[in-house]
């Protein structure tokens, strides 16, 4: 069977320049070839662009907020800055705060550390793990899978209207989906937070790589959003949004930087007198050049042209779902339908394939890299394959053989970076598998499905 047409069509822009886009991988049937890295939604390569200015700082690097001397202002400034250009990137309101953390899952545990302690926070059982497990303070309501955008706000609305006692109230919600990359309502909801006097957070790990955010036109009132998803390295992330909830709960972490001033008291204790910007929750030494990856990412991305790069996205998801959809064996998984608006996530099942034995051939065989698994969203990749949303599960391979039925699946992700040979490698891919079969045998090794290295081990 042919690849879709659509493999034909020209790209309304090229893609931008990642490192690694040269490197070689062999292949168990011999030879190497050029990797195609297709797990953006788990991490994204870093831009050349990013990498290049990161390496240009590097000779200044300098202690931040501490110190007296050329690179440690230098330093501060470019940290500050970072601050800044991150802010507008956001399009965040004159009153909010950017608070660099670690990461999307950091952003909301700290956010989970600061709301009231009367709080109750509403979250979808559709949510990753870092926006559905933070809140184990909290009084959390847990909302079941919507299978439209109007029945998340209507259950959304419902629940909140039903709360007991009627005080502070938090939604939480992904803005693209990490299974399925579904672009969930929301204005709407946070127009119907609002409406009924709650706050909501919008994790935008997957949200913010593919799509423009706006903070004031969403209306949300706090993003959260990972650097290594957004073209950036490893290691920074930001919560960005109001700030009266930050600054009147404890810092995050306790330490310098966080606090203004420390005095001894008459009776031996201390008093600490902490700050209320950003500073507040960001005690330590901070990691200046994972903030700054950020701030250049946020600039590459706007200087390219957020539309061209979201049009030339939706050629590849176009491509990879008419691609899929000509394999019959193929089942894409989706809350929303068909029509639903996405970014360049997609997950699937194969009839008849263990999802870890058909991602291990996609490696092996084609120098393709996707994820399978659950992907850190157990409860829902559960409901999408029909099973109970309560069944354990792990984020890696279960321990199945291949051939045997696995509740996982398997998730291709893309984007700015990803040239047009690479999706056609995989729907060739994909085709080849389910027609032919794969070329070597697999067995099942601390939990994953890997080439068997023994004789004979080619089919």
């Amino acid at each position: 069977m042919s690849v879709s047409t659509a493999a034909l069509a020209p790209s309304v822009c090229a893609p931008l320049p990642v490192l690694g886009q040269d490197v070689t991988v062999p292949l168990v049937t011999g030879g190497e070839v050029t990797y195609a890295a297709l797990d953006y939604a788990a991490s994204a390569p870093a831009l050349q662009r990013v990498w290049d200015d990161v390496a240009a700082y590097a000779p200044y690097y300098g202690s931040v907020h501490r110190g007296a001397g050329y690179l440690s202002q230098l330093s501060t400034d470019l940290f500050e800055n970072s601050r800044r250009t991150v802010a507008e990137f956001l399009g965040c309101r004159p009153e909010d705060q950017v608070v660099f953390t670690r990461s999307t899952t950091d952003s909301l545990n700290l956010l989970a550390a600061a709301i009231p302690a009367d709080c109750q926070v509403f979250v979808y059982e559709t949510e990753h793990h870092a926006s559905l497990l933070p809140w184990r303070d909290a009084r959390v309501t847990y909302l079941n899978a919507p299978r439209t955008p109007g029945q998340a706000v209507e259950t959304l609305e419902r629940a909140l209207a039903d709360r007991d006692p009627y005080g502070p109230a938090l939604v939480c919600v992904t803005g693209a989906s990490n299974v399925t990359g579904e672009l969930w309502p929301v204005r709407e909801l946070a127009a119907a937070a609002h409406a009924h006097g709650a706050r909501i957070v919008l994790d935008a790990a997957q949200l913010a790589p593919h799509h423009p955010v706006d903070i004031a036109e969403l209306d949300v009132d706090w993003v959260a959003f990972s650097g290594h998803k957004l073209y950036a390295p490893f290691g920074s992330g930001v919560l960005a949004g109001r700030a009266d909830w930050l600054r009147a709960a404890e810092p995050y972490l306790a330490g310098g930087g966080a606090s203004r001033k420390v005095a001894r008291r008459a009776d031996g204790g201390v008093d600490v007198d902490w700050h209320t910007t950003a500073a507040r929750h960001e005690a330590g030494s901070p990691n200046v050049i994972g903030v700054y990856s950020i701030a250049s990412a946020c600039k590459a991305l706007t200087e390219a042209g957020f539309d061209n790069l979201v049009a030339r996205e939706q050629e590849l998801v176009t491509r990879v779902r008419e691609g899929l959809a000509e394999v019959p064996e193929v089942q894409v998984l989706s809350l929303f339908g068909d029509d639903a608006p996405r970014v360049g996530v997609i997950s699937f099942v194969v009839r008849g394939w263990n999802s870890s034995h058909f991602a291990a051939a996609l490696s092996a065989e084609y120098g393709i890299g996707v994820r399978d698994g659950l992907f850190c969203a157990h409860p829902l990749v559960r409901t999408l394959l029909g099973s109970d949303p309560q069944d354990p599960g792990e984020c890696g391979a279960p321990e199945a053989e291949p051939g045997e039925r696995s509740l996982n699946a398997i998730r291709v992700s893309f984007g700015a970076g990803t040239p047009d040979e690479h999706i056609d490698r995989f729907l060739r891919a994909v085709t080849e598998l389910v027609r032919e079969g794969a070329q070597w045998k697999y067995r099942t090794e601390d939990g994953r499905c890997v080439p068997d290295r023994g004789e004979a081990a080619q089919v």
